[in-house]
């Protein structure tokens, strides 16, 4: 499920860039991997036997991205459709107990600074040996699913298998080569499939969150907030990537013993305070249309909407893992935005718990024993992720106060249009203000109990980069 996803562009001196160096140390970031973890990164993979590299895969990334967990192809089968999907497998290179092994559950997950990012596993591997990029030969772990003229699933099956990426795509690359007709038939049905399973989710009441990415660059010293706004091609890839989190956990269920990624609803405390958001963008949320109605009707290239889609991330704070074995199936085995059951696998290289879904579901499908190294780490599993999530969750909001006090910090003084969309029990008269222009949030504070829900006009009091603080006063 997607989280915030902030750039920034300048200087490494630039006080920006500066503060993002100073919060890395302050948080503890893990730096470089140990000598002995590198070594094991090194060595060859076990490699299957099964040999697939004549299945013409392509990936779709961001042009930069050399850390490709994910490949496909697309085809028709009959009056449906197949889909391969191959998921780089990464307990080909690890060995349990082992060094890396041992700095990956220290890591858990891959963490995303709008500057950098600090991988999971070592470089040589999450963008070398482990990658697969385009016509290079690994082990995967390949996903078969069978869809009817529904894109409703019929079959699944998951093996270990010899794979080889033909095609290293992007996203503007693939949109414009659907859009203008000149896409092969595999590229081509990743819209036919895509939005077939946009209805599919409508139909379950499923929400996907096309979450734009936010961009803020320095020029001539001043700091300019802007968004990338996903395009279709962005939503029907994350649908193969959903398809398969859901046959995962489909496999995980009828074997009896499975990691599961769950998210309870949310509770309406959540849903009130990004009804207040709405408001404070101008964003119109009549009380009978539903939060996935609303989403559905953003447009995320319009700034005010991509805003709002950002602070949507907040309801799924709550997602949490759930294990379960020996046929005991836990009270909860859903997630409530994708209204299904769910499970994380799709990207073992940036995140911990893939690569034991991953393991489970190769033996459930083939008939074997989980494998020992497997069950004994599910039970401490889901409190790792759980810190890892935390870590992650603190880099965000880090980042995004970081981001903010930038943007906002020659104007301190100004007056600015803002709503109250949070304020504390004890203390009313302190909150938080969601600014309509620029799309940012601070901490206000006035001399009696702030108006919760209603807009004002608020000063700017303070804007530091380095204290991660924006200020506000009511005018």
């Amino acid at each position: 499920m997607p989280r915030r996803l902030i750039r920034v562009t300048g200087a490494p001196e630039a006080p920006l860039r500066a503060a993002l160096t100073a919060l890395r140390t302050e948080l503890g970031v893990p730096g470089p991997y140990p000598p002995e973890a590198l070594a094991e990164a090194a060595r060859p993979p076990a490699l299957p036997s099964y040999d697939a590299t004549g299945i013409p895969l392509f990936t779709i990334d961001p042009p930069a991205s050399v850390d490709l967990d994910q490949a496909m192809h697309l085809s028709r089968r009959g009056h449906g459709y197949r889909v391969r999907y191959a998921i780089a497998d990464v307990a080909a290179f690890v060995v349990p107990g082992g060094a890396l092994d041992a700095e990956t559950h220290r890591r858990v997950t891959t963490l995303y600074f709008p500057d950098e990012r600090v991988p999971l596993h070592p470089t040589p591997l999450s963008e070398g040996a482990a990658s697969l990029l385009p016509d290079q030969t690994c082990p995967a772990a390949l996903w078969t699913i069978d869809l009817d003229a529904d894109g409703r699933t019929t079959a699944v099956d998951v093996r270990r298998a010899l794979v080889r990426s033909r095609a290293k795509l992007d996203y503007e690359g693939v949109q414009k080569e659907i859009d203008t007709g000149t896409a092969e038939e595999p590229l081509a049905l990743l819209k036919e499939i895509g939005e077939l399973r946009e209805r599919q989710e409508v139909e379950r009441g499923g929400i996907s969150l096309n979450v734009p990415e936010q961009e803020i660059a320095e020029r001539d010293g001043v700091y300019e907030l802007g968004y990338r706004a996903p395009l279709p091609a962005d939503a029907w890839n994350a649908q193969i990537s959903l398809l398969t989190g859901m046959a995962a956990a489909d496999v995980m269920l009828t074997h009896g013993t499975g990691v599961l990624r769950t998210l309870p609803a949310a509770p309406d405390g959540a849903v009130g305070r990004l009804r207040r958001t709405a408001h404070a963008l101008r964003i119109d949320w009549p009380h009978h249309v539903s939060y996935a109605a609303l989403v559905r009707s953003l447009d995320p290239a319009l700034p005010h909407h991509a805003a709002f889609l950002q602070e949507c991330t907040t309801l799924l704070r709550g997602a949490g893992y759930t294990v379960f074995r020996d046929g005991v199936l836990p009270e909860i085995t859903t997630h409530s935005a994708v209204a299904a059951p769910y499970a994380h696998c799709t990207a073992p290289l940036r995140r911990l718990v893939d690569r034991y879904a991953s393991e489970i579901c190769l033996a459930a499908v083939a008939g074997d024993e989980v494998p020992d190294w497997v069950t004994a780490a599910l039970d401490t599993l889901p409190r790792e992720m759980a810190e890892g999530g935390r870590r992650a969750n603190a880099v965000e909001r880090a980042c995004v106060d970081i981001v903010e006090a930038a943007l906002l910090k020659d104007r301190v003084g100004e007056l600015f249009d803002g709503t109250v969309v949070e304020t504390e029990e004890r203390r009313p008269a302190v909150g938080v203000v969601q600014l309509e222009t620029p799309a940012v949030i601070g901490r206000l504070e006035g001399p009696t109990p702030l108006p919760l829900g209603e807009r004002l006009r608020v000063r700017l009091t303070q804007a530091d980069p380095e204290a991660r603080t924006v200020r506000f006063t009511p005018a």
